[in-house]
């Protein structure tokens, strides 16, 4: 087991069995998210860092013509996920696998090796290697695919006090908000040659991004 997992195993080992219930007021934008994925019939829908399964039931239900997948480096908020999957009816439908966003290789894991629509909500602020994530996440994309992102922002249109109060907070569960995202992103569309969408949320609070690859 990576030093990841162990560390991620050790933050959610309690967190996982009350994580949506708590979170739910302060990660915005998951939501918007899911409603924009418009994933068509037969779509093949990649999460990275998957955590507890909620958005995977969530685009289950929404497009009953999909697959999902989804990894995460927790095998505690994997066997979460599993149990809530089951008890919702859709392990049929959704299938997940222990693995590293960095390294993942989901033609091994799922016989996948491209998908119309990979996500990765509120996740990047809690992976050091995120820059890394980003680009093996883009090389994912099948055709007409895109990539969709939510975390938290900026909070520049918010007061001084808040922003400083959230990070500080945030520091205590090992988050950091990526300051430098919408750079990266612009570089990582130019290199690959993805079309970018960035809209701030909620006066910086959170972000939404989506990167598209257009067809061949």
């Amino acid at each position: 087991m990576t030093d990841a997992a162990v560390r991620m195993d050790r933050q959610y080992r309690w967190q996982r069995h009350f994580y949506d219930l708590t979170r739910k007021p302060y990660l915005l934008g998951r939501d918007r998210l899911l409603a924009e994925l418009a994933a068509p019939p037969g779509a093949r829908v990649l999460e990275i860092g998957c955590g507890t399964g909620r958005n995977l039931i969530y685009i289950a239900r929404m497009y009953p013509q999909v697959e999902c997948f989804g990894i995460d480096v927790s095998n505690m908020m994997l066997a979460t996920a599993r149990r809530s999957i089951a008890g919702a009816g859709l392990a049929r439908r959704i299938t997940l696998a222990q693995a590293d966003a960095v390294t993942v290789d989901p033609d091994r894991l799922f016989g996948r090796p491209a998908f119309e629509r990979v996500m990765i909500s509120y996740a990047l602020s809690m992976i050091p290697t995120w820059r890394q994530v980003l680009t093996h996440a883009a090389s994912l994309l099948a055709p007409r695919g895109s990539l969709h992102l939510v975390d938290f922002g900026d909070q520049a249109g918010l007061p001084n006090w808040f922003r400083a109060m959230l990070f500080h907070w945030l520091e205590w569960f090992h988050v950091t908000p990526r300051l430098d995202l919408r750079e990266e992103l612009e570089a990582l569309a130019k290199a690959t040659g993805l079309q970018l969408q960035f809209h701030d949320l909620y006066r910086g609070y959170a972000f939404f991004a989506k990167l598209e690859r257009a067809p061949h």
